[in-house]
């Protein structure tokens, strides 16, 4: 099999990719999987041999996600394995966010040649002056594998924290502290925290989600940290809070025409997943869901297509990927029953439009049975192993 990688991708990730099995590089055509960090893959026509592409990142907005979907290709991405890296950041844009340490250190660069630095420094360091963040309340918006680090991060650090995420899972739960209070709802955080943290994706509900109203709801001299997505924020909204002291300065990691060079606003320049760590926890993780969906059809952290996995223990096994239509399960299982073949185990989950079906079979199914099963209607692709 040929796997494409349309960026620079760590060698620990390639390496998973057994040679003897797979071919892997820059310069390949027909290939049966891509992997990409930030290439923009919206123009780039799907070939008909294409079954996956991955992601090494949480962020999918440079892949037409509707397009692979209705396409049969099952993109992938790798939630969580830059969540460290992200977090440490956001410890820092805290720090950041309550000392005016950039500004400090400016200053004191315009003291080269002074005489007598040492008490120049302690005559006008006072302009610098902050504030520690030990017993500030932080509301965390957004609690999965980054929020919740940061949550846990900054109960350690001495904060009252609260978060706020809708649709929390179980597994996100049970890895929060017991520290970190829960809340009712994003304006319970809008008026009791004095730092907002935001980690949620960029959506047409969250989009523009920190604008006048909501800003409007928030204490006097919050702070606000954004080191998930541009879009959750509406910049002119927070320059209008930092000019008339509602704000007291804003942190984000994703630099705009409109912020670069603001006052109060701290850019930071997309450093978030920036560690060599994070870049090869990606690029593992990536692969190795990329091998278990190639060798096996089990899918987990898709974005397009729901994540359906179960063992291969059968004599064979048929993957479905098909539209999330009434009565197609039951045409799928009974098109495999009526051609006397037996279903040992299935799976079947859905997502939106579009849904997933594993077959685990007793016997090998004839190639004229596949062929047949591909041309029922809402059958998108059928792949047997």
């Amino acid at each position: 099999m040929k796997i494409k990688l349309m960026n620079k991708i760590a060698a620990v990730g390639t390496d998973v990719f057994d040679r003897s099995r797979y071919e892997v590089g820059a310069d390949l055509s027909g290939a049966e999987a891509i992997m990409v960090r930030s290439a923009a893959l919206h123009e780039m026509p799907i070939e008909p041999e294409l079954l996956a592409i991955a992601r090494c990142g949480a962020g999918v907005n440079n892949i037409p996600l509707d397009k692979c979907a209705e396409a049969g290709v099952v993109v992938f991405n790798t939630p969580g394995a830059n969540a460290n890296g992200v977090k440490e950041l956001a410890i820092a844009a805290l720090i950041l966010a309550s000392r005016n340490i950039i500004g400090g250190v400016e200053w004191v660069k315009t003291l080269a040649g002074t005489e007598a630095i040492a008490k120049a420094v302690e005559a006008g360091k006072s302009a610098f002056a902050g504030h520690e963040i030990s017993g500030k309340t932080l509301g965390v918006i957004g609690l999965g594998a980054i929020g919740g680090m940061v949550a846990n991060a900054a109960t350690h650090l001495g904060m009252q924290v609260m978060g706020c995420d809708p649709f929390l899972t179980v597994n996100g739960a049970w890895s929060l502290s017991r520290s970190v209070r829960r809340a009712a709802s994003y304006d319970e955080i809008y008026e009791n925290a004095d730092y907002i943290t935001l980690h949620v994706p960029a959506t047409p509900q969250t989009k523009g989600m920190i604008n006048r109203e909501t800003i409007a709801k928030m204490k006097d001299g919050v702070r606000i940290l954004n080191l998930a997505r541009a879009d959750l924020v509406d910049a002119e909204a927070v320059k209008e809070g930092i000019a008339s002291g509602k704000i007291a300065a804003y942190v984000t990691d994703f630099p705009t025409e409109q912020t670069v060079g603001a006052e109060g606003v701290i850019c930071i320049p997309h450093l978030g997943a920036s560690t060599e760590e994070s870049e090869d926890h990606c690029a593992v993780m990536a692969a190795e869901e990329l091998v278990e969906y190639l060798e096996s059809g089990n899918i987990r952290n898709s974005v397009n297509y729901p994540a359906v996995s179960i063992p291969h223990t059968g004599a064979a096994r048929i993957c479905v990927l098909h539209r999330n239509i009434p009565n197609i399960l039951n045409s799928i299982t009974g098109f495999i029953s009526e051609n006397g073949i037996n279903i040992a185990n299935l799976s079947n989950g859905s997502r939106g439009e579009y849904a997933y079906t594993i077959a685990e079979l007793d016997a090998a199914a004839p190639a004229d049975t596949v062929a047949a099963l591909g041309a029922l209607e809402g059958v998108i692709r059928v792949r047997v192993f």
